[in-house]
């Protein structure tokens, strides 16, 4: 296996935006300040309440808005007079999570929802673990995750297994990578590589760019191994220059012919990974064009974050893998957030639904354990489709993939309607 830059061991830093004064949410109304609610009426016996942090000022705080304009949706619908949901401002910095945290553990919150990044996550789950507070957060950042500390968001990991998995089960051996050099990119190597082992899949090649990078053309030759592949038809290019700088007309005629001529050989790659969107994502497809790398002979795969580009007029791109949300149940969340709202939700938002609906579960049931009912190994069904939360703090979403065709992206294979019985092998 070919790697531009060795993989080593780095705790993932949060993908999301960072996540103090406090609201609350109850089946009476909306409260702008813990203080409107009188302390009596923490002590309602039959209520289940659910501290939910998040960054609602700040520089994450259209983001914050949102999720909980989304966790307001699900407690409407699931209709659940047992379900208190009670606000907490997490400033978009840590110490406000941390502060959010303490003011939601004092006011006798039974679980949290939130935050929103790694960092607030770490600053929060000390005091909530030695509370007993389970914590469901919305962070990527897994090196954040313990039993008791869980997360909604949409690991890097499982994007990665499900492609990988889809491609090599549609005969795909070769797998390179061209990812961003930082946790992200790391987080989708050691996925890749953990993927194929013990399979006949391989992955054969791994290429690591500045995260900020829009030139992809010296690393893609490099990847493409394009010197290589294009010797012979230089060779012969500068003995027919050097022919027809004597006069030889033939050879002439030859070399233009020739100028049109592509790579002799092709790439000792069938698959290639791009974990990344927009301007980016678009530029490295062009150079893998420029550098004769074309669909179907190398097909091209991503991971959701292709859901934020328009795709369908990337020719480099027609015929391409990606994973993404179960759009099942989305077009409703979708339409309803935007009836209301006046404006169309981030992927982003699902999770808050979800983890309102998951509370009202929980708030019905009013299980012993929290922790093992969170964790049932059954899962439960989202607006985005089925998940299941793990006991190492991680989850499992059911994905559909999305193939990019001329006239728009389209599901070719659906989200699995239930998951398998065995829990995967980094469970506990």
């Amino acid at each position: 296996m070919q790697v531009f830059k060795k993989i080593c061991a780095l705790a993932l830093a949060g993908l999301l935006i960072g996540c103090r004064s406090t609201s609350v949410t109850t089946d009476s109304g909306i409260y702008d300040s813990i203080s409107d609610i009188d302390e009596a009426a923490f002590e309602a016996p039959s209520s289940f309440r659910v501290g939910v942090l998040l960054p609602l000022s700040g520089d994450a705080a259209r983001y914050g808005q949102g999720l909980k304009q989304a966790a307001l949706m699900a407690l409407e619908d699931m209709n659940n007079p047992n379900l208190i949901l009670q606000f907490y401002d997490t400033m978009s910095t840590p110490e406000g999570a941390q502060e959010a945290a303490e003011n939601a553990l004092k006011q006798k919150a039974q679980m949290i929802i939130g935050p929103l990044t790694g960092t607030s996550v770490r600053a929060i789950s000390g005091e909530t673990k030695a509370g007993g507070v389970p914590v469901v957060a919305f962070s990527t950042d897994s090196g954040a995750l313990q039993n008791g500390v869980y997360t909604l968001g949409l690991l890097v990991e499982e994007q990665v297994n499900r492609i990988i998995a889809y491609a090599a089960g549609r005969g795909r051996r070769s797998f390179a990578l061209l990812v961003p050099d930082n946790s992200t990119g790391i987080a989708a190597a050691q996925a890749a590589v953990k993927a194929t082992a013990g399979s006949e899949a391989r992955v054969v090649k791994i290429a690591f760019y500045p995260p900020k990078s829009t030139d992809f053309s010296e690393i893609i030759r490099q990847l493409s191994d394009y010197d290589r592949r294009t010797g012979g038809t230089n060779r012969e290019k500068n003995r027919l220059k050097a022919l027809a700088a004597k006069g030889d007309a033939e050879a002439a005629r030859a070399l233009k012919k020739l100028a049109a001529k592509g790579t002799e050989e092709s790439v000792d790659f069938d698959a290639v990974l791009i974990p990344e969107s927009g301007a980016r994502l678009k530029s490295a497809a062009a150079m893998f064009g420029y550098y004769d790398v074309f669909s179907p002979q190398v097909k091209f795969l991503g991971t959701s974050v292709w859901e934020n580009t328009r795709l369908n007029r990337e020719s480099t791109l027609i015929g391409s893998w990606y994973p993404a949300m179960s759009r099942t149940h989305n077009a409703y969340f979708n339409k309803k957030y935007h009836a209301l709202f006046n404006e169309y939700p981030q992927s982003l938002y699902a999770f808050a639904y979800d983890a309102g609906a998951l509370a009202s579960a929980l708030a019905r049931n009013n299980p012993a354990d929290i922790d093992a009912a969170i964790t049932t190994g059954d899962g439960f069904v989202g607006i985005s489709g089925m998940f299941r939360i793990l006991p190492d703090g991680k989850n499992e979403h059911s994905l559909d993939i999305i193939e990019v065709t001329r006239s728009g992206d389209v599901v070719v294979d659906p989200a699995a309607k239930k998951f398998s019985a065995a829990l995967p092998e980094n469970s506990p």
